[in-house]
């Protein structure tokens, strides 16, 4: 019977020697981008390393009650979220834990890692004044805050105070400005209404394009602009040719800007390949394709923008804190809704 046993048992520790290589070679991916080239880059990650990205997709909120509704048990190896006030709020949470890798440090401009590096961000999108070549000149625009004025009166296109672009836009300006004068700068852009906000941002380039346009300015992310650019719908190029890309604030506290990023979260079973994992997705040549794949910026400063993004210029970005963003946004929604932004 002995050599019956040890055969078993030998056999028992193989199988489970597998089962843990198996594990170790597994990425829980709960993330709430949905680009087709990311799956591009992670397929290509484990044609490299092996490592299998499971992709579990939804909401960043969701996400979120998710992975603490899953508790210890949670299978989530890292969270990615297109908003950093979520990465932020996930921080909080205690649902991430702090990364160990020079190499990440090394990959990505400071500004866009958490400075107790529970996450680092993956890509950058600026939030810019787009406007009608024909109907507007640049000279005309100057920052966010002059949008209040009245010559921009039943010309401004802003979509709802429910989308999360314009609330985080709105809880970087409490810090910035204040409560106040934030307060009396939104109240300002729903005053200069062309009409009440819908649709997203590429319906804001297309109202400002139409036949009869409904306005001439608005507030918008550039990748929007770049994808319908390269758009396989012709009417689209031709909405994105006839609109016009602004920096706002150059000259005060910079544009704002929307970031995408990543943690790894505090229960994850495989913390060395979730971290092999973003130090790919931070690399040369993975932010090449990351970010400008869908006309965002790299955060990875040795990365060229794509040459869409380059035509446009440098700007100088904001720089608030993104904890003071997150920790602004239900006071920037309460006055988003006190102005009666709908």
């Amino acid at each position: 019977m002995k050599p019956i046993i040890s055969t078993v048992f030998v056999l028992f520790i193989a199988l489970f020697l597998v089962a843990c290589q198996s594990d170790d070679q597994v990425v829980n991916l709960y993330t709430s981008r949905h680009y087709d080239i990311d799956q591009e880059l992670y397929d290509l990650f484990t044609e490299e390393t092996g490592i299998q990205v499971n992709i579990i997709q939804a909401g960043g909120d969701v996400l979120i009650e998710r992975i603490l509704s899953e508790g210890e048990n949670s299978p989530a190896d890292l969270f990615m979220t297109v908003n950093v006030s979520l990465l932020e709020e996930a921080k909080a949470r205690g649902i991430l834990q702090p990364f160990d890798s020079n190499t990440i440090v090394d990959n990505v401009d400071q500004d866009f890692i958490d400075p107790d590096n529970f996450y680092t961000g993956l890509s950058m999108r600026a939030r810019i004044i787009a406007y009608h070549k024909d109907r507007v000149q640049p000279s005309e625009l100057s920052t966010y805050e002059a949008l209040t004025e009245p010559q921009w009166r039943g010309r401004l296109l802003l979509r709802s105070s429910s989308n999360m672009y314009n609330q985080n836009m709105v809880a970087a300006f409490v810090p910035l400005l204040g409560e106040a004068d934030t307060r009396s700068m939104i109240q300002g852009w729903v005053n200069n209404f062309a009409r009440d906000p819908q649709g997203n941002d590429r319906d804001q380039a297309r109202a400002m394009a139409a036949t009869n346009p409904e306005g001439d300015v608005a507030i918008l992310n550039t990748y929007y602009l770049g994808l319908m650019l390269t758009s396989s719908d012709p009417a689209d190029v031709a909405v994105a040719e006839q609109i016009g890309v602004f920096f706002p604030n150059q000259a005060t506290t910079g544009t704002h800007i929307n970031v995408s990023g990543a943690g790894i979260t505090s229960t994850s079973k495989n913390v060395a390949a979730a971290t092999q994992l973003l130090e790919f997705l931070t690399s040369e040549r993975a932010q090449a394709v990351f970010a400008g794949g869908n006309f965002e910026y790299p955060v990875n400063p040795r990365v060229e923008p794509t040459q869409f993004l380059q035509d446009l210029g440098p700007f100088n970005h904001q720089t608030v804190p993104f904890s003071q963003i997150s920790q602004s946004m239900e006071t920037a929604y309460r006055l988003m809704l006190e102005v009666d932004w709908t």
